[in-house]
């Protein structure tokens, strides 16, 4: 299964699908940041369906974090 999370490709050769949290944990390396939101294909997924919301081969997954500054 290859799917991209913010332009970076991942690839597992033993899944056919992941959840939304999965995939997360895969793109976090330091701990789970607070404050962000979520795109699979271009369409937000809200907080409550990480755990159920599929991602396939071929997905796209947008990660966006807030930027301070003025």
């Amino acid at each position: 299964m290859n799917f991209h999370i913010n332009g970076k490709a991942y690839a597992l050769s033993h899944e056919t699908s992941i959840t939304v949290s999965a995939a997360l944990d895969l793109y976090f390396i330091e701990p789970q940041h607070s404050t962000f939101a979520v795109a699979l294909n271009g369409d937000f997924v809200g907080k409550d369906a990480y755990e159920t919301t599929k991602v396939n081969n071929g997905d796209s997954l947008d990660v966006l974090m807030p930027i301070q500054g003025g």
